[in-house]
This record gives structure tokens, sequence and C-alpha cells, in this order.
């Protein structure tokens, strides 16, 4: 049992219980408040507050620190740290959580669902606090079922919003893919195919995937290819050369992230193709990389920074003082690059026997 201790030199001791008393709440709320381990009303916390300070008595910081396990560690998972984007994120985490006076664990899963559900595992043996999380499927993950049970507070970054019970921080991902595959059709493309990272492996591929098929139902153009590839060590190079040889190949190709659009570019040049003039090539994410290449790569731009920040934030205010379950969802922007242009020669050839009005 928890037990606050006299502020003087006087030998006698309150429980927990006699503080529940005290202030009229239960036991579990002056636990709550006292560890700041879950929501707590603003009327209880002052009744509690009142009956600590009007009896003189201070909580036992040690016995306290040895039951809850106060670690001012939280733990962050992500998929890849090779990938910038989640970099970026984690820039704007530890910045926050550093601020804060806390420390951040750190683990990637490769995409892996099997490797997610070991690096909670391993996170709560190692006592944090809370833990802010990139998962494979939100909606299906044994992770955040494990989690779910251990009542430790988390924040899903970058996954959208399937959990109500979950706090989560994402980017529109279905809109910001419709976007970008309407500009390539108000370019003239007819023929785009979407590379993709593996389905199964991320829930934000499955959402820009939706985005590409309702931009191109919505006008009337018919479902392209969608080539799956793995997002750490995409094999390109076979996929894209099949592609190319037919007949009509592809005019543009949309990427389900920026670092599948590099090797996308990569592997066109390797053919002897060139972006734009051949085909566009547009990414998602975002990466400062995609600027400084040559092209310069069209993309859908999430504030990952700003994202992590927020998700540090969130997942404090829900550590200290059980913050309410919030779902962020963040602006996005297209940024228009040089990597997306008009239909190429290729598809000019495979028009040139449409009537004059065709794009």
């Amino acid at each position: 049992m928890e037990t606050f201790t006299l502020g003087s030199d006087m030998g006698d001791s309150l429980t927990i219980r006699e503080v529940a008393q005290i202030a009229g709440v239960s036991i579990a709320t002056v636990s709550r408040a006292v560890n700041r381990s879950g929501p707590v009303s603003r009327e209880a916390r002052d009744a509690i507050n009142r009956a600590i300070e009007q009896s003189g008595f201070r909580p036992n910081n040690i016995g306290r620190q040895l039951k809850t396990a106060r670690t001012h560690t939280i733990g962050v998972l992500v998929p890849s740290l090779k990938n910038p984007i989640f970099a970026d994120a984690l820039t704007g985490l530890e910045d926050t959580a550093g601020k804060a006076g806390y420390n951040v664990l750190l683990a990637a899963s490769g995409y892996c669902a099997e490797k997610e559900v070991s690096a909670v595992e391993t996170f709560l043996r190692s006592r944090v606090e809370g833990m802010v999380l990139t998962v494979a499927d939100e909606t299906r993950s044994r992770a955040l079922d494990i989690l779910g049970t251990s009542g430790i507070p988390y924040v899903l970054l970058f996954n959208p919003a399937g959990r109500v019970d979950v706090s989560s921080v994402s980017v529109d991902n279905r809109l910001a893919a419709y976007q970008l595959v309407e500009s390539l059709i108000g370019l003239g493309h007819e023929r785009i195919t979407m590379i993709a990272g593996r389905l199964s492996e991320s829930d934000r591929s499955v959402e820009r995937q939706a985005g590409y098929l309702r931009a191109l139902n919505n006008h009337g153009l018919p479902e392209g290819d969608i080539v799956e590839v793995g997002f750490e060590n995409p094999d390109l190079a076979s996929r894209v050369a099949e592609l190319e040889q037919r007949r009509h190949p592809p005019s543009a190709y949309f990427c389900s992230t920026d670092m599948l659009a590099i090797a996308m570019i990569r592997a066109l040049s390797a053919l002897g193709k060139r972006v734009p003039d051949d085909a566009s090539v547009v990414g998602f994410d975002g990466i400062a990389i995609g600027e400084h290449l040559t092209p310069s790569l069209a993309t859908a731009v999430q504030p990952a920074e700003a994202m992590g920040d927020w998700a540090a934030r969130h997942l404090l205010a829900r550590i200290v003082s059980g913050e309410s379950i919030v779902h962020q969802v963040f602006p996005h922007r297209i940024r228009s690059g040089e990597s997306r242009g008009l239909p190429g020669r290729a598809f000019r050839r495979a028009n040139s026997g449409k009537s004059s009005d065709m794009p």
C-alpha cells in the first residue's frame, strides 16, 4: 500500500486509504493523482491536494518511485532508420522529450509485425512510462493489443486513426495521394502505375492506394498496375524493365514513398529513360533530399518534425495529467518538383491515332 509520510519529524503515517477518505474520492483516484498515471478531474485533484496539505503530509517519493517505476523514459518504435521521414520525426520528438527531462529508447521494426511485438515487450521490461509507435497495421497489431492491456499511454505516429481509443498523429494519406494523382491526370496522363511498399507492411500504403484508385475512377480512367516492392530493399530493375517494354508503357508512376520514387528514377535512368521527358515520377513524404535531386522530386510533404514534436508533447501530457485521446491530422502540401511533366514521347506515339481533342 502506498504511504504518505509527515513533512515534520512526527512518526505518524497516513495511508492512501485515509487520504482517499478525507478527500472523498476512491483509492484509485488518489493513486492516479499522486503518481500522475491517469486522468483525474480538477475537482478531485484539488480535494486530494487539500487533504494532503491540511494534514501537513507529503508523498514518500522513494516509495512512490519503487512502486510506480518512474524512469522518465519513453520508448519510440519506427519501421526504419534508413528512411529520412522517420529521422525527421525523431528530431522533433527527441527535442521535446529532452526539454521535459525524458530520455528516449529507440527501436526499428524493419516493417516486421513480429519485431514490433518484440520491441514493445522490451520497452515494457525497461519500464518506459509511455510509447510513440509507427506500426505496420494499427487495426491488426498484436503489439498494440499488448500495449492496450498494459495500461501504459501511447501515441501512434503516421498511422491513420483506426482505433478510437488510441491517440494518433498523421496526415490525410488518402487525400494527399488523390491530389498527387489528380495533378498527373490534369497534365494529360492516362496510364499511371503505382509503385507501392508492400501493402501488408504499411497501412499508410493502403490509404495511399485508395487515394490513387479514387483519382483514376473519378476521371473514368482504368485502374493501373500496382507494383508492390519491399520498403528497405526494393527490387525495381526487373519490374520496371517489364513495364517499360510494353507496347503502351506507363506515362507516369505514383510511388508510395519518396525513397521508392528515388529508386524509380534510378531504375528508369538505367533503361535510358529520362524523367520527366519519357515518364513522370511522383513520391510521397517530402524528405529534404528530394528537393536537391535533378530533377527535383514532385511529392506530398508531411510535416514530420512537427508531427514528432506533437506526439511527444501529447504523450507527456497523457503521462503527467491523463490528457484525453486525440486524433490529430496535420495538413500536407503538394510540392511541384521537376519530376512531373506532360506525357512523354511514348505516350504521344501511342495516342497519335486518337482525335485531336485528346490531350
